[in-house]
């Protein structure tokens, strides 16, 4: 990489006057909100863009929205990439590169000046990324984790409440770091870790019950194992809810219900891990702000929780407490959510989305909600997908 991003990225960007509430996921993301897991990069990968961009999210150098997917300049050979509210990551060689909203320090560029176009975090031998709402992850090649950002509520997981703004370690209750990770997510303001030996930490935000531990604290500033629960595959991460993918391919659930998002039946929160009926086979969970997505290994997805935006795929807008079959689409092999929006990819390649559309984050170049999964022309050679407050990101093949 040149060193052109390092010299132009300290230009503020023009902010909106209000700090806006919502979730960026995914989460996980993966990754993100969620978990879909990338494919393995290869030569010439690249990230593309789509959406609202006020605050550079979009990386191309400008804040000015889009409607259709656009790549960003100046990234090759992504390993992968991750959405937050406002901001966006790529991992390229064990290196970190942040564009977007940089406002509570979730660049990690040591100051909090926004970037519209991608600039380096001091990190090396990163080999996983994520982000939560303000604040973002790396997973180090010796089974550390390291984070930055907005810590209000402890998610930055260092035993203390202070924001960073560079890579500061995660750490367990006894004030040792967390070792032995083989995954991170994140919700709003707290994140998890999956270990070698099947279990999940859990740090910050515990209002809703998110850290899984049957209790609702404030903050929690150490990663704290979550008990009862192993046997574990993957972690996904929503607004205030968790998902937690199973070896045998089930799925459990705990923290904020309001919706249905934790496809229980009802809207009653969970403090500890339950398991969602219905589901089996699962390859894959993701999490938006208050709803769910799972892949099941036939190609197959299932969604439930907040629908008002049409995020749950189903041809309606009414939400819905239990999993239920999103139906149309071929088969995919990849899932991301965005705050209200989700994406998935084909086995061939080729990238749907459904869902809020309003600063065309969807990328079919309207802005038109879509109630049912629709192809997004010209986004073949997809390979990682995710989401934030009104933007999405994914890697693409080279052609």
């Amino acid at each position: 990489m040149t060193e052109r991003w390092a010299s132009s990225a300290h230009v503020p960007l023009t902010r909106r006057g209000i700090l806006r509430s919502g979730a960026a996921l995914v989460a996980a993301p993966a990754v993100g909100w969620g978990l879909a897991g990338p494919a393995s990069a290869a030569a010439g990968d690249t990230v593309w863009t789509a959406g609202l961009n006020s605050d550079g999210q979009l990386g191309n150098g400008s804040t000015i929205r889009r409607r259709t997917f656009g790549e960003v300049p100046g990234l090759a050979n992504v390993d992968d990439v991750a959405g937050g509210r406002e901001h966006a990551l790529a991992l390229v060689g064990g290196r970190v590169w942040a564009w977007g909203d940089n406002a509570k320090a979730a660049l990690g560029t040591g100051d909090r000046v926004d970037r519209s176009s991608p600039a380096q975090v001091t990190l090396t031998g990163v080999v996983e990324i994520a982000t939560a709402h303000y604040g973002s992850y790396a997973r180090m090649s010796d089974g550390t984790v390291r984070a930055w950002g907005y810590n209000a509520s402890g998610q930055l997981g260092d035993g203390s409440l202070v924001l960073r703004t560079r890579p500061v370690t995660v750490r367990k209750a006894d004030g040792t770091p967390l070792t032995g990770v083989k995954q991170i997510a994140a919700g709003r303001d707290m994140a998890m870790a999956l270990t070698t030996d099947g279990k999940v930490w859990t740090w910050g935000r515990g209002v809703d019950g998110e850290l899984g531990n049957g209790t609702t604290p404030t903050a929690q500033t150490r990663a704290v194992v979550v008990t009862g629960l192993t046997g574990v595959k993957a972690i996904a991460g929503g607004r205030n809810h968790v998902l937690a993918l199973m070896t045998d391919g089930t799925v459990k659930s705990w923290g904020a219900n309001g919706d249905g998002q934790l496809g229980l039946g009802d809207t009653t929160k969970r403090t500890k891990p339950v398991t969602v009926p219905g589901l089996a086979n699962v390859i894959a969970v993701r999490g938006g702000a208050e709803f769910s997505v799972a892949l099941r290994a036939d190609g197959t997805m299932m969604t439930f929780g907040r629908n008002g935006r049409g995020q749950l795929g189903l041809g309606h807008t009414s939400k819905r407490l239990s999993p239920q079959l999103v139906v149309g689409p071929p088969a995919m092999a990849r899932i991301g959510c965005g705050r209200d929006h989700a994406l998935a990819v084909t086995t061939g390649g080729q990238l749907w989305g459904w869902g809020f559309n309003l600063d065309g984050q969807l990328g079919d170049g309207g802005s038109a909600n879509q109630l049912r999964p629709v192809a997004i022309s010209g986004m073949t050679r997809v390979k990682g997908v995710h989401g934030g407050f009104g933007f999405s990101v994914v890697s693409r093949g080279a052609a």
